[in-house]
This record gives C-alpha cells, structure tokens and sequence, in this order.
C-alpha cells in the first residue's frame, strides 16, 4: 500500500507539538503518528538548540511524523497551515509492508 510521510520540524519551547499532536490523533484521526525529541539542532536561522548536561534546554528540535494516504495527508496538512512555519514540513512517499 503506498503512503505519505509528513515531518513537521518545531522547537520544544513553542509548545505548538502538542497541539499538532493533539489534533492528529483526535481530529484528524491519521494512520500512524511518532513525535521525536532531538538532542541538537537547528534551522534556518542558525541557532543552535542543544542538551548537555550542565544545560537541559527546553527548546530542543521536535520533528512530528505521521503517515496516510497521500490524498489525507494533503488534507491534513492544509487544515495545519496555520500552525506551521512555512519550510517546516517535509513530505515522502513510503510503501506500508
């Protein structure tokens, strides 16, 4: 079966994961969603979001993952334009084994 994947790329610190989260899976109700806490990153400003042990930052890299049929996922993420940073997601057609 052919699929979607969507990553949407967030900063802990905005809390916006949680909302996205919360909306997949109540309202959208998508196939599969997994969102991943990153120990560094950054984007296009430059800015580095990083963990160490004398710093436990709470604005760390946060992707948000889900999956669907290409025609959903198209939907859904129209219905999460506003929550979302434009550049900020990233799609990819998958094959569900």
């Amino acid at each position: 079966m052919n699929v979607t994947v969507a990553r949407i790329y967030v900063t802990e610190g905005q809390s916006v994961h949680v909302k996205i989260f919360q909306h997949l899976h109540d309202v959208e109700k998508v196939r599969g969603v997994t969102v991943f806490r990153g120990i560094t990153g950054f984007g296009v400003s430059g800015k580095v979001h990083s963990s160490t042990l004398l710093d436990m930052s709470l604005d760390l890299p946060v992707v948000i993952e889900f999956f669907d049929s290409p025609e959903r996922v198209a939907a859904v993420l129209e219905h999460l334009k506003g929550m979302i940073k434009p550049g900020h997601v990233l799609t990819f057609a998958a094959d569900l084994s």
